[in-house]
């Protein structure tokens, strides 16, 4: 009796296994940075991302030449000038230097909120041409190339994906 119970569990276990290896799930992987570096629409988040980015990297370079000159004026004024003065313009100095660095924080917040938006808006719009081509191929599960350690060069559908939104937002 107790060699049956025994048999009957192996045999179970044995055909869980086997359903588990012969399951028929598709499974695919995309490189999603190449799908925002190579889409028509992706390039234009990149574009003016890069827009933005650059106008805050001259707003605060030119910013912080004039707070470097001004530094060098006052430099240049310790001997002839008054404690109280030079004290006057140091506080003045660092109260610039303090606007500066929250304008500096504010232009990294609003850069990093205006990259998160373009980007979400970017993937609702791929998302249902992503899920047609999986509806339309059977595949059942997606995974970002990122996470992948190694696959079949087939499973990549990354090239496919990008002429799809191409086609589609020309």
């Amino acid at each position: 009796m107790k060699i049956l119970k025994f048999f009957f569990l192996i045999l179970t276990f044995v055909i869980s296994i086997s359903t588990m290896v012969l399951s028929d799930d598709k499974i695919a992987f995309i490189n999603l940075d190449n799908v925002i570096k190579k889409t028509n629409l992706g390039k234009s988040i990149i574009i003016n991302l890069e827009t933005i980015d650059k106008k805050n990297i001259e707003f605060l370079k030119s910013n912080q030449i004039n707070l470097k000159d001004e530094e060098k004026k006052i430099k240049k004024k310790i001997n002839i000038i008054s404690k109280e003065e030079l004290d006057k313009e140091l506080n003045l100095l660092k109260k610039k230097l303090n606007d500066l660095n929250f304008k500096k924080n504010e232009m990294v917040k609003n850069y990093q909120k205006e990259k998160n938006t373009q980007l979400n808006d970017f993937f609702k719009k791929i998302n249902p041409i992503i899920q047609n081509y999986m509806d339309n191929q059977s595949i059942n599960v997606l995974l970002d190339k990122k996470n992948i350690y190694i696959g079949k060069s087939t499973s990549d559908i990354t090239e496919n994906i990008i002429k799809l939104i191409n086609e589609k937002f020309e």
